[in-house]
């Protein structure tokens, strides 16, 4: 099937396109979660969707980063929901410092994408096939909440999904680790604070980034980010990495009751994800198929046209 899919040809010569979409078409809302934290989101449906897509985002991310998905999407047809996770993007942030990426536990993750789904895409969208599109840490989200609440999705899309993280250590030194940096913020008088090598957001150049090889879309996600600052979000507190090895853990020892059809998406160049865990949990799968995106770094939705249109395609074509 020939579809059109955003370029960065049509990013360059076509600029106005995806702003007046994002003007004309996509609705910005605020959902306040069980324990009080605001929730900011975004939808945009057409006038027949073919059916509803929900977006669950990776690490420090923010809808806004999300345009150029939306827009593909809602041009194929599909409604689509993406809400901030708590603690980055325009939702609360969780610590005093809001550039700490932190949450209690996964748990709270799940409960939010459970609220919005009930409270906001099912009001808006209480007919036909729901499918998630989640990336990175949204993946591992996407599994738990699948995993929770069985009936939610009908067919899961995972980008370069977060089911292990690199360095990819043995759990007794990942745990020895955190116990020391525990101790010491402790010793400080401090609740809580960055993991080893971690700080507030600072963005690198393009030349040092392994995230993507378009520079143009990485200089739109970065110039996202310093025109809005508050979506600004830095590394990774010792809590939020012990609950990430915990929701891992889990995702693998369970996945097998992830019964729905399953298209991974495996970002063969990636350094912030584990593919060799990755690979396994996908094979414990009964209803997965993963296919390895050879040469792409992490965000597989913004990569380079070469290796972002045919994943858009294997995408559509699964969903379809």
């Amino acid at each position: 099937m020939v579809r059109t899919i955003s370029t960065e040809h049509s990013l360059i010569h076509n600029s106005d396109a995806i702003p007046a979409f994002w003007q004309q078409h996509v609705t910005s809302g605020v959902l306040t979660a069980r324990d009080g934290v605001k929730l900011a989101y975004a939808l945009c449906i057409p006038a027949q969707p073919a059916a509803t897509i929900v977006i669950s985002s990776g690490r420090i991310e923010a809808y806004l980063k999300y345009q150029e998905v939306m827009f593909d999407l809602y041009n194929q047809g599909f409604a689509v929901f993406i809400m901030d996770h708590r603690g980055q993007g325009l939702s609360d942030r969780m610590t005093a410092n809001p550039h700490q990426g932190f949450v209690r536990d996964f748990a709270d993750y799940v409960s939010d994408l459970h609220l919005f789904i009930t409270e906001v895409v099912s009001a808006r969208q209480p007919d036909g096939e729901r499918y998630l599109l989640a990336h990175s840490m949204g993946c591992a989200i996407g599994a738990l909440t699948t995993l929770a609440h069985p009936s939610l999705f009908q067919k899961l899309v995972f980008c370069s999904p977060m089911f292990g993280i690199r360095p990819a250590l043995p759990g007794w030194i990942a745990n020895s680790l955190l116990n020391m940096v525990e101790r010491r913020y402790r010793k400080a008088g401090q609740q809580e604070g960055y993991f080893i090598g971690q700080k507030d957001y600072s963005p690198v150049t393009f030349d040092a980034n392994h995230l993507t090889h378009s520079e143009l879309r990485y200089r739109l996600f970065r110039d996202t980010y310093a025109n809005t600052p508050e979506v600004q979000l830095g590394g990774v507190t010792v809590h939020w990495l012990r609950a990430a090895m915990k929701a891992m853990d889990f995702i693998e020892n369970n996945a097998g009751d992830i019964e729905q059809p399953v298209l991974i998406l495996s970002a063969g160049d990636d350094t912030v994800v584990d593919n060799r865990r990755q690979r396994r949990v996908a094979g414990l799968m009964p209803d997965a198929v993963l296919h390895s995106c050879e040469g792409a770094y992490h965000e597989i939705l913004i990569e380079a046209d070469r290796i972002r249109e045919p994943a858009m395609n294997r995408i559509l074509d699964f969903l379809a």
